[in-house]
């Protein structure tokens, strides 16, 4: 890996050849850069309740933390993103395409992403949750359409730069066809992390149209070839509180959420996800 210095901030670590950086977030100032960034509200098409607007901050020395918080009793936590994923966006109950079925057509209005980007070098810089057994947090790609052709090819993939559910490893690899019955992996692994003097870790991933190379720390992690994505992707830094993904089963079944794995039980406890940058490069030549 080579050093590629960014002023006034930690560099990046790149595969060899030459590089030019076409996007960042360095998360400078106090505010995030809402030109950059919309938060994810949604899951299959409804509101999540796991997901908030609340808990990212910025802390003024170019570091973003996405916080979990309480609401109503409850842990939540935040998800960011540069575009959508148009299954996820809740469908209007009032709109009537030309069809005149309003039951045809099941997207709702698709978003103007912020950013997406296809092939490249993707990297953050980021320091762990202490309880990711309790909120899990991640780096990676997205298509707004995938699993929307036999081919994902042509529909995108889910590109799972870092993954942390556990302590002290980390997940990395592709996901494809959907997320139902035909939702495949490729070059998924999980791996120990080693540990650093200061407790950040670099992660990265370089996507070339014929394949796909995961690195950590500077060091490759995972490979795969078997299925590329040609179409351009959008970013996302999220996190999730474990549990609410049998929210409604568990409404339809009466059971007591305040024994949820989600409920804040006795005294609240902060926890967070610390990024120092996301950055995209685009190899020249």
């Amino acid at each position: 890996m080579k050093k590629f210095e960014v002023k006034d901030h930690e560099p990046s670590y790149l595969p060899e050849g030459e590089w030019e950086l076409v996007w960042a977030d360095e998360f400078d100032g106090t505010e995030l850069d809402t030109t950059k960034w919309d938060y994810r509200a949604n899951f299959w098409g409804r509101p999540f309740e796991a997901y908030t607007d609340q808990g990212v901050i910025l802390d003024g020395n170019s570091h973003v933390e996405l916080h979990r918080t309480e609401r109503d009793g409850f842990y939540v936590s935040p998800q960011l993103q540069t575009g959508t994923n148009s299954f996820d966006i809740p469908k209007s109950d009032n709109s009537r395409p030309p069809s005149g079925n309003d039951a045809f057509w099941p997207l709702a209005n698709l978003e103007a992403p912020k950013f997406v980007h296809r092939y490249g070098y993707y990297e953050c810089r980021c320091k762990f949750q202490k309880y990711p057994e309790q909120m899990w947090s991640a780096f990676w790609t997205q298509s707004p359409s995938i699993g929307t052709r036999f081919e994902p090819e042509w529909c995108g993939v889910e590109s799972d730069i870092m993954e942390c559910f556990h302590a002290g490893k980390a997940t990395t690899g592709n996901i494809m066809g959907g997320y139902g019955s035909q939702c495949r992996q490729e070059g998924r692994v999980k791996y120990e992390l080693e540990e650093t003097e200061d407790g950040w870790h670099y992660f990265g991933m370089d996507w070339e149209p014929d394949g796909y190379v995961f690195y950590c720390d500077g060091k490759e992690v995972s490979r795969c070839n078997g299925h590329v994505s040609h179409v351009p992707q959008f970013l996302l830094l999220t996190t999730e509180v474990r549990g609410y993904r049998r929210i409604r089963q568990m409404k339809e079944k009466g059971e007591n959420l305040t024994q949820a794995k989600f409920a804040v039980k006795g005294e609240f406890v902060d926890d967070a996800f610390i990024v120092d940058f996301v950055r995209v490069f685009d190899k020249i030549g």
